[in-house]
């Protein structure tokens, strides 16, 4: 079946609000990224000494406690109560406190700020990396909604990609006023995309779901309409609305969605484990390490500082061209493939850059200190069409709407443990055991292939109304007719039959 998106005024529409939407992403990424480059700065170092490996894991870790925090206690009811737009912007102005916080850390005080400045943007961001795929998944059509959803991850390692390449520019203004102001200025640029993205929001349609879900049908009518690109009467989109509001009832009739019902309702419970633990595997699959200690890795091997910025800009532009080439894949191969696929290339690569330094170490081997900075780069395709971005697709397709909010947030949530851990792990154990820091996150994501092909169901195509027959109360006996199963209209989805009404 050809996964080509025909044009018309809906998918312009389609991809310009998922486009747009990414942005938030792109600052959540940034907010990540920008950190390693901080990190190998002298006036950072000078102005945060003394900067111990516990020190440096503490103040990577402590955003992870931020992100928690908002995933539990705060971006579900904001998002449920304010929508899914607007969720974005409070995230988006909170992460800029945050921002504003750390550029101002000086004196005695500059590790305390570091701090304050961390927990404050995790608080922040949590909102956006949870409202931006809700957005995405809710607007988009079934047959291509794994596509529209991974936009979010293209904008997340844009962002990683954008502040290496800020860090390695600002290397070279390292004297004078440069190393006091370097590193203040590079974690100052996020602003620019935060401006730009709070200014759009409020002209964009909310999801037609969440309207539906708050009993504005008229407006969910409105805003269907508009993001398909269709006529007023147009009967296919009527039968979407229809059959939302339909899955609607039938889940309301059930009682108040508190977070209870997560735990005490089967098929959901079936649901939000799954994603937790996939959201957990995502980070301790050694992603965050990457993310935060890259240039510190490639030191390592060997680079200078310089080098190994540029070494970590050209990485995290990789990930943007393998995202990319995931967007393409994801709704062809399913999401389980491509978690497999992507667990065992990073199963490979962490192998490799374990066992090298151990057989050749003091860097005294040229030829194996390359090749573990080219499986570093194996590493980032495998995570960049793995988990990646599967860990937002998945969590943002398979909860029912009056409680996907909850769901995925809780689910994070259970990410932003399995950061904490990694990112005090990793700099004290690399400081410790050396190489065979890989080791450890080889095993795990060699278990995590078990678990993927045991637990996970697969979800191409189906709509967000259909996931009901997919999460069972004994699902896993029912995977392969719930493979199979078909929606009220007899087909695929109703949501592939509305996709391109602007091309009749």
């Amino acid at each position: 079946m050809a996964l080509s998106i025909p044009l018309s005024k809906g998918t312009i529409r389609l991809h310009a609000l998922c486009i747009f939407f990414a942005l938030g992403s792109f600052l959540w990424g940034y907010a990540i990224g920008i950190l390693a480059t901080v990190y190998v700065s002298p006036g950072f170092k000078k102005d945060l000494h003394p900067l111990s490996a516990s020190r440096q894991g503490l103040i990577t870790a402590i955003y992870y406690l931020g992100t928690w925090t908002s995933y539990v206690f705060l971006a579900s009811p904001t998002s449920d109560r304010l929508g899914r737009r607007w969720a974005v912007w409070v995230g988006t102005a909170i992460a800029c406190v945050g921002a504003a916080i750390m550029t101002a850390a000086s004196g005695p005080g500059a590790f305390a700020m570091m701090i304050v400045g961390r927990i404050v943007s995790g608080v922040g961001t949590a909102l956006i990396s949870t409202s931006v795929p809700m957005y995405q998944s809710e607007i988009s059509p079934a047959k291509h909604r794994g596509r529209f959803v991974v936009m979010n991850h293209i904008g997340l390692v844009a962002g990683l990609s954008a502040a290496f390449w800020v860090g390695y520019g600002m290397s070279f203004w390292e004297h004078g006023k440069g190393f006091n102001l370097s590193w203040r200025l590079s974690i100052a640029v996020q602003f620019i995309p935060a401006v730009i993205l709070c200014a759009g929001l409020p002209f964009l349609p909310e999801t037609p779901r969440w309207l539906i879900e708050k009993g504005r049908f008229e407006e969910a009518k409105r805003s269907l309409l508009w993001i398909r690109g269709a006529h007023e009467d147009n009967v296919e989109v009527l039968l979407e609305l229809d059959q939302i509001k339909e899955a609607m009832e039938v889940h309301h009739s059930k009682g108040d969605p508190s977070w209870k019902v997560l735990f005490t309702n089967k098929d959901l419970f079936a649901r939000m484990w799954r994603v937790a633990l996939l959201q957990f595997m995502a980070q301790m699959c050694g992603s965050t390490a990457m993310k935060y200690y890259l240039p510190t890795n490639f030191i390592a091997l060997g680079l200078g500082k310089e080098l190994s910025l540029l070494a970590s800009g050209i990485e995290s532009s990789l990930k943007v061209g393998c995202t990319i080439m995931e967007m393409l894949l994801i709704d062809r191969l399913g999401r389980r493939k491509t978690l497999v696929l992507g667990s065992s290339i990073m199963t490979i690569a962490l192998l490799i850059n374990g066992a090298l330094p151990q057989a050749y170490p003091h860097n005294r081997n040229k030829a194996s200190d390359y090749a573990c900075i080219v499986f570093i780069f194996f590493f980032t395709f495998g995570y960049s069409v793995g988990f990646g971005p599967n860990s937002w697709v998945y969590g943002s397709e398979i909860f029912p709407t009056h409680v996907r909010a909850k769901g995925l947030c809780i689910s994070a949530s259970a990410g932003s443990i399995g950061s904490i851990v990694v990112a005090q792990i990793w700099p004290v154990a690399f400081q410790t055991i050396g190489s065979k820091t890989y080791f450890i996150f080889m095993s795990i994501n060699a278990a995590s292939i078990i678990l993927l092909l045991a637990f996970f169901p697969e979800t191409k195509g189906k709509t967000l109304e259909e996931m009901d027959n997919l999460f069972k109360k004994n699902p896993d006996a029912d995977f392969e007719s719930a493979q199979r199963s078909t929606d009220i209209y007899g087909s695929k989805g109703a949501e592939e039959k509305v996709v391109y009404v602007g091309d009749k």
